[in-house]
């Protein structure tokens, strides 16, 4: 059975001439759980290397702490989660939640500035581990009586750097290499798809920040085995882009490299861009040697900022959004939909007495009428436990989600920051790349009318 879109705004399939797809978590599934695991070893690795104590070793991993979206506030060692407007909804120190009293001393009613370089977002499928570990080693510095570890900032620090050299040095790819079928998600359908989507006239680039190399290695486990109606991927595809530098391949002017596919040797590309393998490069000559609009283009990725954001801002391409954790946060919203209708009923309770009590006192103040004191005792009690009730289906709610933060998409009753930036900046979004291709290559994605605040009777 086809997979859900989900539409944010208006998009026609059957106008697009080109779909460009990252291949890391789009094209090329991951097993997120197993490639998390190593990145949290490795790293330990690096940071014992570099003078952390052996002790980091015995640390545990655990892929259900985190979730995309939230923020370390690099200054006090501190995980968030905010809301659409950067308002901070939920806050744990190490591995706890900060209790009220701290938050209020730390936090008061502070907006979040994310250009501040104190915070550092966690935006990616390969952060889940970075948040885990810095968490971890906070906790372990506020139980050291013997100073090993170094301020919060300088272990966000060490530990984001620590999974940016294992990106570089091949530390993570050559364990993936090595045992592929333990950290990669073979999908044939997703392979016919993309043939159904040749078949319609569409062109189909890979635009990926992988080395050529790695990408070989990657198209040619999950991509050629599968293929009917291609001799190979290079055939499928358009145009292979490697080492992208994204953001900076759709707002710089980097120069393109023709790969030679028999043995990845590169030589500098004179003239207009042709089919065939490259490095580098940038957007801006891509639509102009291929002479297209921004609307052409509908450009899949994973990652919020790297692929959507400043492609939505710099480039005006469409854009789609692959999110793996949807179809849990789906099926999640399903299972909790009764207790959320238990909710709004006490909510439509409370709120008239919530008015009645609010006209009661009103007119003590304004027009000096003498208050009648046990009925406004009677109704602040009745709201007060009618408020017990909904905490407690609050918290059973939340505990259908992640245990620490609850939704992906909502800060309690707000969206959250990472459904903002999916709503603002991806035109579409689904689980999975196959959930777009399983459609009709003329599919018209039409986004439903919202209503505003002042529309809602």
């Amino acid at each position: 059975m086809p997979g859900k879109v989900f539409v944010n705004r208006t998009l026609n399939l059957k106008k697009i001439r080109y779909i460009g797809v990252d291949m890391d978590h789009t094209l090329v599934r991951y097993n997120s759980e197993n490639f998390e695991r190593l990145s949290h070893t490795t790293m330990i690795d690096k940071l014992v290397k570099r003078g952390y104590p052996e002790t980091l070793r015995k640390l545990v991993f655990d892929y259900n702490f985190a979730i995309r979206g939230l923020v370390i506030d690099r200054k006090m060692g501190n995980l968030l989660k905010l809301n659409r407007y950067t308002a901070i909804r939920a806050s744990y120190h190490g591995l706890k939640p900060l209790d009220f009293k701290s938050h209020q001393k730390l936090y008061k009613s502070t907006y979040i500035d994310l250009s501040n370089s104190d915070y550092l977002a966690v935006d990616t499928s390969f952060s889940i581990s970075l948040a885990n570990l810095i968490a971890q080693i906070v906790e372990l510095k506020d139980s050291d009586t013997a100073n090993k570890y170094p301020e919060y900032a300088q272990i966000a620090d060490d530990v984001l750097d620590a999974l940016d050299e294992a990106h570089r040095d091949g530390s993570l790819k050559d364990v993936v290499k090595q045992n592929l079928d333990h950290f990669i998600i073979k999908d044939p359908t997703l392979v016919h798809t993309l043939e159904k989507f040749r078949r319609h006239g569409k062109k189909i680039f890979v635009l990926t920040n992988s080395d050529f190399h790695y990408t070989k290695l990657l198209l040619d486990y999950a991509i050629q085995p599968f293929l009917k109606e291609h001799k190979s991927w290079e055939d499928l595809f358009e145009f292979v882009i490697t080492f992208a530098s994204k953001p900076k391949f759709f707002y710089e002017n980097q120069k393109y490299l023709r790969v030679n596919p028999a043995d990845g040797t590169m030589t500098n590309m004179e003239g207009k861009l042709t089919p065939g393998i490259y490095q580098g490069g940038n957007a801006k000559k891509f639509t102009a040697d291929l002479d297209l609009a921004g609307d052409d283009i509908l450009y899949v990725g994973d990652h919020i900022y790297g692929d959507i954001l400043r492609l939505k801002k710099d480039c005006n391409w469409r854009t789609a959004m692959v999110i793996e954790e949807l179809d849990v946060e789906v099926e999640n919203n399903k299972q909790a939909e009764p207790i959320n209708q238990e909710i709004e009923t006490l909510m439509k309770k409370k709120e008239p007495l919530e008015d009645e009590l609010t006209d009661i006192m009103t007119r003590k103040i304004e027009k000096s009428v003498a208050a009648n004191e046990p009925q406004i005792e009677t109704l602040q009690k009745t709201i007060s436990e009618i408020d017990s009730q909904i905490s407690q289906l609050i918290k059973k709610q939340q505990a259908m989600y992640n245990s620490n933060w609850g939704q992906l998409m909502r800060a309690g009753n707000e969206e959250s920051y990472f459904a903002y930036q999916l709503d603002r900046y991806a035109c579409v979004y689904m689980q999975k790349l196959s959930d777009l291709l399983d459609l009709s290559p003329r599919t018209y994605f039409r986004a439903p009318r919202r209503p505003l605040a002042h529309e809602i009777f």
